[in-house]
This record gives structure tokens, C-alpha cells and sequence, in this order.
């Protein structure tokens, strides 16, 4: 009987446990906010709540004394949280990289049911009726702001490696009026490229990758040989691109008079549903029309489910060994007070404050380890630049991590989380544990 009543209420705990996790996950801060106040309230004004506001602070005083294990709780939970916030740093970076790059004023056409601008190819003729469409802004010189653009892939040395070294970069053939769909691009140092010149634009992102891409430095791309003239400045996907004349890399690529895509800036986002309309019943057209925010958006959707996949499995199964850690280090505290615990509750003391006041000492040490966690990744890994093959492009993105607020609040409540587990079955033991028992242990 008395093996089925405890198989009963580690069944309960299970069943408390999942509940709470479930309702845990999908709080807001407000709503954690809102239960902090209220549990102080019950502490302060009910006879329970006084009572295990008592036993918290003689747990707390304690902590000195348990050093050690009390460490071994506060770095288990620190290194989950640390690795944790940190992947998912890399993935929110990588996103935030490309949803820059894009706007609701400006969109993008390609070829019908391409998926990125490298699988498309739009003929000279589509080039032509595109910019014609209503809703795109025009210049001073009456000039639809629409530029034709060619994607290529090209070869250059890593910066830092060897002779054999060599990454992807993505070539952007453009034309002049590359610079007023993107008023945000700058040139940084030397100058904008020739047009009909074998010239080179570099990023400063690319820069910071490739060797050999200083102002008035030859590459060789295509077989042929270009002079470097100029870096701008982006702080978005473009910045990891090279451009050059969109005519001269159409010639030495051979791809003739088709282009990848057309980019146009709208008179504003209202304009983009009509402008798709035109296009898409256009008979002679069979295009995809998209906000560049959308198309961009999109691009990075994969890898940074894929990137979120990756933190959260790794960040699971470190998580259970900090349980497990938490579980060891709170039974022997437990263990070890066991007298005391057992004299507070022959004095008048109930379970339930006993439970809140190990939970509670075991949650400030999870706190303390989130904090800690979540401090290290942000001064360790917030601005941290990295690169990889961006999805839709032929070339390396470089980008930076971003420790958002929003990744810091995950990372505590994992935090948080990880110390409700290991303190709830060590608080309930010591709640359950006869005062006889307990007083003969020491």
C-alpha cells in the first residue's frame, strides 16, 4: 500500500511538473512579474508564507557553508544558459543580417517559381516591360528606379588561410541605378566603379573575409583580372557581395542580355499590390513579385530553424545533466539538514513552507547561474562576427551574433526552469520525511 501511495505522488509531481513547464514556456515577463508579486504577497501575509519566508532565510544562511555544491549547481545552469543563448544568438544574427536587407517600399521580380535570384533568369525583353510598370518611383530624370541585376558566383582566397584556401563570394553585376533603389549603401572608400570598366566595388564584410580586396588590389574573377576602387558599406547582406558593372560581368559570364532580377523602389508599400497585379496579369511576363522584406525574410527562415533546432537540442541535453547536478546537490543539502528541517516542523512548521523554501533556494541559485549564463554569452558573443553560405545565394554571408533581450529572458527562464526540477523532488522528500526519522539521521 505504501509503495502504491508513493507511486502516486511521484505520478502527481510528474503531472505538476509537465503542467508547470507547459504554462512556464508560453509566459510572457509580464505575467512572471504578476506571479512574483502575488507570492510575495502570500509571503508577507499569510501564517504559511511567513513561515517559509523563515525557513528560506536559514536555507540561505547556510549557502556559505555548502560553497561546493552550491558552485556545482550555479555553473551546471551557467553553461546551459551560456551555450544556449549564445547559438541562438548566431541564428538571430543571421536573421536580423537579412530581414535588413530588404524594405516594404522596395520589391523584387524574378522568373516565375524561382526560388532565390540564383536560379533565376529573367530575358532582356521581361528587363524591358518591367520598370514600366505603375507604382515604381521615378528620378529627376524621369527614369523609373528599377535596377536589372546579374548574380554570379566567383572564387577568392580566405583571409588567414592557406594558398589552397579559397571561399565563395557572390558577384552582383548592377547599374547605375543600383545606388537609388538602395539609398542606404555608401561608399566607404575610394570611389564607384566605371561602367564598361573591369572595375570592383567590395563590401566591408567581404573585405573582412578575403584577402586581397584593399582599394587598388588586382583579383582575378572569371579569368580575367579586376581592380579593386572601391568598399561601401551596407550593414546588411550586401555588405558580404562584390559589384561590378552589370554589362561587363554579363559578357565575361556569357549570360548575354538576361538578367537575374529586376529591384524597383515603390512610390510607397501601398504601391506593392497593385505593381504585383500589373506584372503577374501581364501575359508576356511569367514572374514572382515579393517585397525584398519578404524575399529576404524567406531566405533566412530555414537556416535559422535550423540554427534554433541545433541550440535547443544541445541546450536539452545539457539542461539534463545540470538537473541531475541540481538533483545531487539538494539532496545532500537536504540530507545534511535534515535535524533542522525535521526541529522546524516538530515546532509547528507544515510541508509546504518546507517545499517553497528549498524551491526557493534552489531557484536563486538557478538565478544566479541564468544571470551569469546570460552575461558571458552577451560580453563574449554579442558583435561577434561570423560567416556562412547564406541560403538563395551562391556566397558567404558574413554577419554578426545579436544577444537580444528577448534570447536573455529564454535563457532564464531555461534557467529557472532547470531549478524548479531539481529543487521540487528534494524539497518534497524533506516535506515528507517522518520527524522521528529525520531526528535519528544525524
Amino acid at each position: 500500500m505504501r509503495k502504491f501511495k508513493n507511486f502516486l505522488i511521484g505520478l502527481g509531481l510528474l503531472a505538476i511538473l509537465a503542467v508547470t513547464l507547459t504554462i512556464w514556456i508560453r509566459l510572457p515577463w509580464q505575467g512572471v512579474i504578476v506571479l512574483a508579486v502575488l507570492f510575495c504577497l502570500w509571503m508577507a501575509l499569510t501564517r504559511r508564507g511567513r513561515q517559509a519566508a523563515s525557513v528560506t532565510v536559514v536555507g540561505v544562511s547556510t549557502l556559505r557553508q555548502r560553497l561546493g555544491s552550491s558552485a556545482v549547481i550555479v555553473i551546471g545552469i551557467a553553461g546551459v544558459v551560456g551555450v544556449l543563448v549564445a547559438l541562438l544568438a548566431m541564428g538571430e544574427g543571421y536573421s536580423e543580417t537579412l530581414r535588413k536587407t530588404g524594405s516594404a517600399d522596395t520589391a523584387i521580380v524574378m522568373r516565375g517559381a524561382s526560388a532565390s535570384e540564383v536560379m533565376s533568369v529573367l530575358e532582356r525583353d521581361n528587363v524591358v516591360i518591367i520598370p514600366q510598370a505603375k507604382g515604381i518611383v521615378h528620378d529627376a530624370q524621369g527614369r523609373p528606379v528599377a535596377s536589372a541585376e546579374l548574380v554570379v558566383a566567383a572564387n577568392l582566397p580566405v583571409k588567414g588561410g592557406g594558398p589552397d584556401d579559397v571561399g565563395s563570394v557572390q558577384l552582383r553585376g548592377i547599374g547605375d541605378q543600383a545606388w537609388a533603389v538602395r539609398p542606404n549603401v555608401k561608399v566607404v572608400a575610394g570611389r564607384k566603379f566605371t561602367p564598361g570598366m573591369r572595375e570592383l566595388m567590395v563590401g566591408q564584410g567581404a573585405q573582412r573575409q578575403f584577402a586581397g580586396l584593399n582599394v587598388g588590389s588586382e583579383v582575378k574573377l572569371g579569368n580575367q583580372s579586376w581592380t579593386v576602387v572601391g568598399v561601401f558599406s551596407s550593414g546588411d547582406a550586401l555588405d558580404s557581395e562584390l559589384w561590378a558593372d552589370n554589362n561587363v560581368v554579363a559578357d565575361i559570364y556569357r549570360r548575354g542580355g538576361s538578367r537575374a532580377s529586376v529591384t524597383v523602389r515603390l512610390a510607397n508599400p501601398q504601391a506593392f499590390d497593385a505593381f504585383k497585379a500589373e506584372l503577374e496579369a501581364d501575359p508576356r511576363l511569367k514572374v514572382d513579385v515579393s517585397t525584398t522584406y519578404d524575399y529576404f525574410s524567406k531566405q533566412s527562415e530555414g537556416t535559422s530553424k535550423m540554427i534554433q533546432s541545433i541550440g535547443i537540442t544541445v541546450g536539452a541535453i545539457m539542461a539534463i545533466g545540470a538537473i541531475f547536478g541540481a538533483l545531487n546537490c539538494m539532496f545532500a543539502a537536504v540530507a545534511a539538514r535534515a535535524r533542522e528541517i525535521a526541529t522546524l516542523r516538530a515546532i509547528g512548521f507544515r510541508g509546504g513552507p518546507v517545499v517553497v523554501a528549498i524551491m526557493l533556494e534552489t531557484m536563486l541559485l538557478a538565478l544566479i547561474g541564468g544571470l551569469l549564463g546570460g552575461a558571458l554569452a552577451w560580453l563574449i558573443f554579442n558583435g561577434y562576427t561570423a560567416s556562412t553560405l547564406a541560403a538563395g545565394s551562391v556566397g558567404q554571408l558574413s554577419f554578426e551574433f545579436s544577444v537580444t533581450p528577448a534570447l536573455l529572458w529564454s535563457g532564464l527562464k531555461w534557467a529557472l526552469a532547470i531549478g524548479f526540477i531539481g529543487g521540487l523532488f528534494p524539497a518534497v522528500r524533506a516535506a515528507r520525511l517522518p520527524v522521528t526519522t529525520a531526528l535519528r539521521e544525524l
